[in-house]
């Protein structure tokens, strides 16, 4: 597996990838990079139950008073050959906690994280749960204004499931850069990667090492740093990032 640096610019396919010390609010807990065995764990200060109660009906109408009454509607699921899915149950979550936890932890980053989800006869009922499950949010449509949520996909996600991820990729090493540091700019391509990952462990991101990467002709290999049960889902030789010649702005200012 190859990465084609061309002479205007450089395509990062999949160098190596080593944990990286994130400080954004979605980012993970360290480990030691030290440790091959080491990988990203999901930053406990975000473990959250997220509270649901049953939905008869759904609709166009349903929905919007839904809404109206601070609950969005939501979905849980089962996936199924790992694609489809079935045993499905209408819920209502409450919007300001779902729009907490994307503010905070960032849409990508909450579609790739677990969370305990119970399901109670009412919100405030804590004696009458009538499930109580692991669930992985599987997509999230948020009003273009506004990102109120409108709705929540839900899938479960017991310890047996293998289960389709599409997992923040985080860019690192930028100010080590050998063809940043010439002058050249990082155009990302892909900010997410697709991987089949058993439930216990989906990692929280994947960290891209940018460090060796020039503007000028060469060739590297590697491989990414994650769990080896995780399996890629597509072309390994699929660019996600690209290191760009000097930008037209930063020529006309040379020439001035």
């Amino acid at each position: 597996m190859f990465v084609l640096l061309q002479r205007r610019c450089a395509s990062a396919l999949w160098a190596p990838l080593q944990v990286r010390r994130y400080t954004q609010s979605a980012a993970a807990v360290l480990v030691d990079d030290s440790d091959p065995e080491s990988f990203p764990k999901p930053d406990p200060k975000y473990d959250e139950t997220i509270l649901a109660v049953p939905r008869l009906t759904s609709g166009k109408s349903i929905a919007a008073k839904e809404r109206k009454a601070g609950r969005v509607p939501s979905i849980i699921f089962e996936q199924e050959d790992g694609q489809h899915g079935g045993n499905k149950r209408l819920i209502s979550v409450r919007t300001n906690q779902i729009r907490k936890l994307v503010n905070h932890l960032g849409r990508s980053f909450f579609l790739s994280r677990l969370f305990h989800l119970e399901v109670r006869s009412d919100f405030d009922a804590d004696n009458d749960v009538v499930e109580k499950v692991r669930v992985l949010p599987r997509l999230i449509h948020l009003h273009t204004s506004t990102d109120a949520p409108l709705n929540v996909t839900f899938i479960r996600a017991p310890s047996n499931a293998l289960l389709k991820v599409e997992i923040p990729l985080v860019f690192r090493g930028e100010d080590v850069s050998p063809g940043l540091k010439k002058g050249a700019y990082l155009n990302t391509i892909k900010r997410t990667a697709k991987f089949l990952c058993p439930a216990d462990v989906i990692p929280p991101y994947i960290d891209v090492d940018l460090s060796e990467l020039d503007a000028w002709p060469k060739a590297c290999n590697g491989r990414p740093h994650v769990h080896p049960t995780l399996k890629l889902l597509q072309s390994k030789d699929e660019p996600i990032c690209k290191i760009m010649g000097s930008r037209v702005s930063d020529q006309q200012k040379k020439t001035k």
